[in-house]
């Protein structure tokens, strides 16, 4: 009885952790990174296309609150599930400050949000069920696939938007963090073809949350 309720107190604070991801802006726990950037002259063009690709990078944060929150649900080691847990904390650091910054160059968050979150969890389940060196592995991969795209960012960005690239370039080095912790708790590199089909719906992913 007492285990049944652990796991309903579990997933009631999903369910509310979800909710808070996809109706509401988090609070970052550190200072947001574009703070002493001056305000770039954009040119309309120049706002719109940031707008598009921080919207893109607010998704990505979405999708890995959704992932890390299954993948903590699915292990029954404590040790893994902090882990987990603490690499979601910097991620809402990043989904708060790509929030602020779309909101800074006018522009506006996926409208498919709860759909991204909803997709991101059960894939995160499935990793789950595979074990937790596969799991740890599926966490590796998903941060080295996140870090290149953010460098693919860093050279379509702006060169101007110097607030932009300074919310990008503290992700990525966060998200090379989180990769290196995930290998070094013992993850597996995966196979091939898992690594190709998480690179095709990343830019189906991407291609979508760029216009929607």
């Amino acid at each position: 009885m007492s285990r049944q309720l652990d796991l309903l107190d579990q997933l009631v604070a999903s369910a509310d952790r979800a909710l808070r991801t996809v109706a509401s802006v988090p609070a970052a726990a550190r200072p947001y990174p574009a703070a002493a950037a001056e305000a770039p002259e954009l040119s309309v063009t120049e706002r719109a296309e940031a707008a598009a690709l921080m919207r893109v990078n607010h998704v990505g944060e979405v999708c890995a609150q959704a992932l890390y929150e299954a993948q903590a649900l699915g292990t029954p080691d404590p040790r893994l599930r902090e882990a987990f847990a603490e690499a979601a904390r910097d991620e809402i650091d990043h989904l708060a400050w790509t929030a602020r910054r779309i909101g800074e160059l006018g522009g506006r968050t996926s409208l498919l949000n709860p759909l991204w979150y909803a997709g991101a969890f059960a894939i995160g389940l499935v990793a789950a069920r595979m074990g937790d060196r596969m799991s740890l592995g599926f966490m590796a991969e998903t941060e080295r696939q996140v870090e290149q795209h953010l460098q693919g960012h860093l050279e379509r960005l702006p060169v101007a938007d110097t607030a932009s690239r300074a919310v990008v370039d503290q992700m990525q080095a966060d998200e090379v963090r989180h990769g290196q912790a995930a290998l070094d708790l013992g993850g597996a590199e995966l196979p091939l073809p898992a690594r190709l089909a998480m690179r095709i719906a990343a830019k189906l992913m991407t291609t979508t949350a760029h216009y929607v």
